[in-house]
């Protein structure tokens, strides 16, 4: 990534995922840092522009999440977005206080189209307001380029220095002209040429991979799922036989699904490399009894897949390097990139036991979106059925089930799952959902069938539609497939006697129901 970057400094934004993603839709890389990064080591990046997330503090109180005055003296471009708009007119010299009037949802605002920063933007635009704080008072030197009906200060810019500050969030697609903003703050403010692209991505990738490697071996945790299958390409492509991909059929995948990953990978499939099924069922099953808690559950699996690998690399014979799908929500979603709070552990981040047998781990899809895993895929050659197979986490049904994972459970769900994503094709909506899945919830409840009473479980049914799985909304499906579906999964899954459609947004909810 030994070029142009923007970065990004998170204050604890909800967003700030977003952002970065933002910023690289306009061809430009960006990483996402804590503000507790030294002013050092920004330095040392030398980034082409600076980007402050939103933040739920009040940056007047004395514990709040600050930066320094050196930040905005650096010469280098700097956007503070709601917190950080506050946090730079604050530390400027500027006035924030509590709001008379607290601004939340889409909210009309007066932008004033003369600064870099509102070029081709409408006078009048709607921009997402998240705030009970405001600038009541910009700093010495500012202008003040945008107001709403309740907010004065809603941007303020000192162009001689590229100073910029907005009020509202540009990232969330509710601000209409958003994308526009941000676009003018990299490419004209700050200078970006535009060069991050995927095939640029895929030949630096694969060129770093050698380098690292050398003559090395490489073993992969390959799931059959699009990251994983992403990574085995770019490494096939990087090493080629000195790549072992291990497929672990841990007894949590959908139905049918362990042989669908090997009829892809497998010896007669279109990829050259090395494939080993490992059948370990029992194994996680025995592990999981009595484990309810979803952290507990995925720290566990993640201990167990590591295990498995070792066990595996003994037999292999010397392996040098672990490689796995890991991609960039994974790792700030684990707490490991900014400052956001751990949301949950993914088994190949933050769910990685401390002993590991491996002389490093390889991760050539750390610093992607799922988006941008896809479009990498295409790049690679991967069929695009593969490319655009609905997501599955590494986890697998352990946090689709909720509370204890049982063998029982697990065939509950996978009939669920199998009958819902059948009758999503056939009414045409598989590839207009951006993921769907059924779950299986720990409620039990009375039901009455065939004159009998019941006792059995509810599933819950999951879809959303979404771009880059950091936030998504609850996809509106036909009633009537819903209905199709509730009565194929009632009449045929033994065990299950109500059926839910969960509406959920992310946030504040997330996809995966653990």
């Amino acid at each position: 990534m030994n070029q142009e970057k923007v970065i990004v400094i998170d204050f604890g934004g909800q967003y700030n995922q977003l952002v970065a993603r933002r910023v690289r839709e306009c061809n430009v890389y960006c990483e996402i840092y804590s503000y507790k990064t030294d002013i050092a080591k920004i330095k040392e990046m030398n980034p082409k522009g600076i980007i402050l997330t939103g933040g739920p503090n009040s940056c007047y109180e004395a514990d709040s999440p600050t930066c320094s005055r050196e930040l905005f003296e650096l010469g280098i471009p700097v956007l503070g977005l709601c917190y950080g708009a506050q946090l730079m007119m604050h530390v400027l010299g500027g006035k924030v206080e509590k709001a008379p009037v607290r601004e939340y949802g889409k909210t009309e605002v007066f932008v004033d189209k003369t600064s870099p920063l509102f070029s081709d933007v409408n006078e009048t635009t709607i921009c997402w307001m998240s705030h009970f704080d405001y600038i009541s008072k910009a700093a010495p030197d500012f202008r003040i380029i945008a107001h709403t009906a309740d907010c004065p200060v809603a941007a303020a810019e000192n162009q001689e220095r590229n100073l910029y500050a907005i009020q509202f969030h540009p990232e969330v697609l509710h601000t209409q002209e958003g994308t526009k903003m941000l676009y003018n703050f990299v490419r004209n403010v700050c200078g970006c040429s535009g060069t991050w692209k995927m095939d640029a991505f895929v030949e630096n990738t694969i060129k770093e991979i050698r380098d690292k490697v050398g003559s090395g071996k490489v073993l992969l945790a390959l799931s059959g799922g699009v990251d994983s299958s992403v990574a085995a390409a770019l490494l096939s492509k990087a090493i080629g036989k000195q790549l072992t991909c291990v497929f672990v059929d841990h007894g949590l995948l959908r139905k049918n699904e362990g042989d669908e990953v090997e009829a892809v990978f497998g010896s007669n499939g279109q990829f050259d490399l090395n494939f080993i099924r490992v059948n370990a069922q029992e194994r996680f099953y025995s592990k999981l009894a009595g484990v309810t808690e979803p952290e507990r559950k995925r720290k566990i699996i993640g201990e167990e897949f590591i295990r498995v690998f070792e066990e595996e690399a003994k037999k292999i014979g010397a392996v040098d390097f672990l490689a796995q799908g890991t991609i960039y929500p994974d790792v700030v979603e684990s707490g490991l990139g900014g400052e956001s709070a751990v949301i949950k552990s993914h088994h190949n981040v933050g769910g990685l036991p401390d002993y590991v047998d491996f002389k490093e781990i390889i991760e050539p899809l750390r610093d992607l979106f799922k988006d941008e895993v896809r479009k990498s895929g295409l790049e690679l050659g991967i069929p695009e059925k593969l490319v655009f197979r609905q997501p599955f986490p590494g986890p697998g049904l352990g946090i689709r089930i909720i509370g204890e994972v049982t063998a029982e459970k697990v065939r509950i769900v996978q009939d669920a799952d199998a009958i819902y994503r059948e009758e999503i094709a056939k009414a045409g909506l598989d590839h207009s959902i951006g993921q769907y899945f059924a779950a299986l919830t720990n409620m039990r409840s009375v039901g009455v069938m065939g004159d009998e009473r019941t006792y059995d479980y509810a599933v819950a049914l999951r879809a959303v539609n979404t771009v880059d799985f950091m936030t998504a909304e609850s996809a509106e499906i036909p009633y009537p497939v819903l209905q199709t579906v509730m009565s194929r999964i009632i009449n045929e899954v033994r065990g299950v006697n109500r059926v839910f459609y969960d509406l959920t947004s992310k946030p504040p909810g997330t996809i995966e129901f653990e």
